[in-house]
């Protein structure tokens, strides 16, 4: 006779919970916040190759044992599109190198806030590449973008910017255009069916491998307050990647969205708590455009259609 303990009991199903998705991603807003300004406190001291191979290079801690606790290491580590990836990392790492300079250059609520346009630049990369219509969502999505972007470089035009501001602007966008590029190809590559693991995993390999690359062009030897933040930039930056996306497996892209836009909130708050950095009225007048914009871009995108996955092989 088979005993109750002896018969195999099936698993509890998983049960998203919507409040705990939303905590994770403000959890990930929080840890975006740490990253950044960790790379803010390091200023110019230490090269900014050194900063992005410390960021990607220890990120992967994090993101390769989360990959192992949930049973996607492997699956992580596999692609069936590796020139997808190529161009998804080179734009993804350019943009990360953007981006710090970018830090270095303007206010920590002023950088955060042109990474923003990218969802404009990704909605308008839609309509040009994918096909999809340009219809009044996206059309007032570039009006508000354009509007907040022009709020925020005025300045530039009245010679009232700080030295290296307008380097900074200049970086800033350039940071949004490539952030676009890689998100087109991320795009891509889930439609391709890659792993959400994949994408992430090689991405922080090639971003590793690009600031290496700059080993002989200036590094330092960080001083325990360096190394402090190196350390703190990497491992912050690839738990904010593992919180986000364990968000989105207890809630649907749309509760979520609103948190995002925390980190705005974070940028200000920690921009004047850490380095006195009081926003200019270019910034109050952009904010709300800049935001608006990337509400209605992002709406825009979640509506493009999705390709249906390929019929598997039998014995597959």
């Amino acid at each position: 006779m088979t005993t109750p303990a002896a018969i195999p009991v099936p698993p509890a199903p998983f049960i998203p919970r919507e409040s705990v998705g939303i905590l994770l991603r403000i959890g990930s807003t929080l840890a975006f916040a740490a990253m950044v300004v960790c790379v803010k406190a390091l200023g110019s001291e230490v090269a900014l190759g050194q900063v992005v191979f410390f960021r990607s290079a220890l990120a992967l801690i994090p993101l390769i044992g989360f990959l192992w606790w949930s049973g996607d290491l492997w699956r992580g580590l596999s692609t069936t599109r590796p020139l997808g990836h190529i161009v998804r990392c080179l734009a993804g790492a350019t943009a990360m190198f953007t981006s710090f300079a970018t830090l270095r250059l303007l206010p920590l609520a002023e950088a955060n806030m042109l990474s923003y346009l990218s969802p404009v630049i990704l909605a308008l990369m839609g309509w040009a590449f994918l096909h999809e219509g340009l219809g009044p969502r996206r059309i007032a999505a570039v009006l508000l973008g354009l509007a907040g972007g022009a709020a925020l470089v005025v300045p530039a035009f009245s010679g009232t910017l700080p030295e290296g501001a307008g380097l900074g602007l200049v970086t800033g966008l350039t940071t949004a255009l490539l952030t676009a590029i890689a998100l087109l190809q991320v795009r891509r590559l889930t439609q391709a069916g890659e792993k959400a693991g994949a994408i992430a995993l090689w991405f922080a390999v090639v971003s590793a491998l690009c600031g290496l690359a700059t080993a002989f062009f200036g590094w330092v030897w960080p001083t325990p307050g360096q190394w402090a933040l190196l350390i703190g930039a990497g491992l912050a930056g690839g738990v904010a990647h593992i919180l986000m996306t364990l968000s989105f497996r207890h809630a649907e892209a749309a509760a979520l969205a609103p948190f995002e836009y925390l980190s705005v909130l974070w940028s200000v708050l920690l921009g004047l708590a850490l380095f006195a950095e009081v926003p200019g009225w270019n910034f109050v007048i952009a904010c709300p455009l800049i935001i608006a914009s990337a509400v209605v871009a992002s709406a825009a995108i979640r509506r493009w259609p999705r390709r249906r996955p390929a019929p598997s092989r039998p014995g597959a």
